[in-house]
């Protein structure tokens, strides 16, 4: 699919780390390993922000024997060690612990929320607001917070994040009067309940939000089923966006006709149009260690969200290696478009998605690529 504008705006280059929160805290070299995965909504003044995720790593992750982890305790950042003999450090960007019978990991990086003001249609940098960023500030967020969606419902954003600490990989929640100043809720999901979207609008005067709860078992369906097992997005409903209960019947499922979505999570908030909500997502190919991400779309009930009422197998968005060809020698992963933000602009929606895990796509997306006028 061919789009008007599509393009990188944000990039690892970008960023400034002498102005970030870990800034001469550990005594040894960090870098942008990413700056990815962005939250998107529109500013009062016009202009979108984007809270984009910054992955901080450290430079030389091992040495004297031991390979280190960054952690936030009591308003400071650490290193931890740990003994090579007691991980695998196959993949540089985390070690995983031999021991227990389950599967325990570390970071090299910890992740916190760069926010960028982007001109109206997206096309270009106005500022970047280090003094604004949300970093880790409560226990369940000591390795880091991660992949901001925002939603605006009435005259209040709503922003969702992934909260990383030993005890739970949790869904937390910030709101704000203005886009700016954001206070942090709390936990409102619990364990490995990933990619929560919160409605703009509430249905039925609910609060209505996609969730995808994460495990290691899933029951098949039925032989001759037309839907594949596995992760799906799921629904839940609150009375004040702060307590949630699931949502009784499923919500997007994979499709057992395509390998193409075998694995999906949600993208964007459920936006409204006058054919219902519109919600982007991301398909996961199986393919090599982490598959090929795409963007794909539903179209929601207006006033049930667990109809499906339209949507296609041809996908918005696929990765894109044009795009990332400038900056080819910082790249860690390949195939992964991850689609983040959507903002309304007339006759096309602006879409931010992260690329290849390391920078800030932004592209136009016609309303007719969804059928809409």
């Amino acid at each position: 699919m061919v789009h008007p504008f599509d393009a990188i705006v944000f990039d690892p280059r970008d960023v400034d780390l002498s102005r970030g929160p870990l800034a001469r805290q550990l005594g040894v070299e960090t870098y942008c390993l990413g700056a990815f995965n962005p939250g998107m909504t529109r500013l009062p003044n016009g202009n979108l922000l984007l809270m984009v995720r910054i992955a901080e790593a450290l430079r030389q992750p091992i040495f004297d024997q031991h390979i280190h982890a960054i952690r936030w305790e009591g308003g400071r950042y650490l290193l931890d060690a740990w003994p090579l003999e007691m991980v695998d450090t196959a993949d540089p960007r985390k070690f995983r612990m031999h021991s227990g019978g389950w599967k325990v990991m570390a970071l090299t990086s910890l992740s916190w929320l760069l926010p960028v003001e982007l001109a109206a249609d997206g096309k270009r940098v106005i500022d970047v607001h280090y003094d604004q960023a949300v970093a880790p500030r409560a226990p369940y967020q000591c390795y880091g917070v991660e992949d901001a969606r925002i939603s605006r419902v009435g005259g209040r954003w709503l922003m969702t994040t992934c909260s990383v600490s030993p005890e739970r990989h949790s869904t937390t929640l910030y709101t704000s009067d203005d886009a700016r100043d954001w206070h942090l809720e709390g936990i409102v999901l619990d364990h490995q309940n990933k990619d929560m979207l919160i409605f703009e609008g509430r249905p039925g005067g609910k609060y209505w939000a996609q969730t995808r709860p994460l495990g290691d078992l899933y029951f098949a369906y039925p032989p001759g089923s037309e839907w594949r097992a596995g992760p799906s997005i799921n629904l839940a409903t609150s009375p004040d966006a702060l307590h949630w209960k699931p949502f009784e019947s499923p919500g997007i499922r994979p499709h057992a006709g395509t390998l193409a979505t075998a694995r999906m999570g949600g993208g964007t908030p459920p936006v409204p149009t006058d054919r219902g909500w519109l919600t982007l997502w991301h398909g996961v190919e199986p393919s090599g260690v982490v598959g090929v991400y795409r963007t794909y779309w539903s179209l929601l009930d207006a006033a049930d969200p667990s109809v499906v009422v339209g949507g296609s197998h041809t996908p918005v968005l696929e990765p894109s290696t044009a795009l990332t060809q400038p900056f080819k020698d910082l790249m860690y992963v390949t195939d992964v478009v991850f689609t983040t933000g959507i903002a309304d602009a007339g006759d096309h929606f602006v879409v931010a998605s992260g690329e290849a895990d390391l920078a800030c796509r932004i592209t136009h997306v016609s309303k007719s690529a969804f059928g809409l006028g």
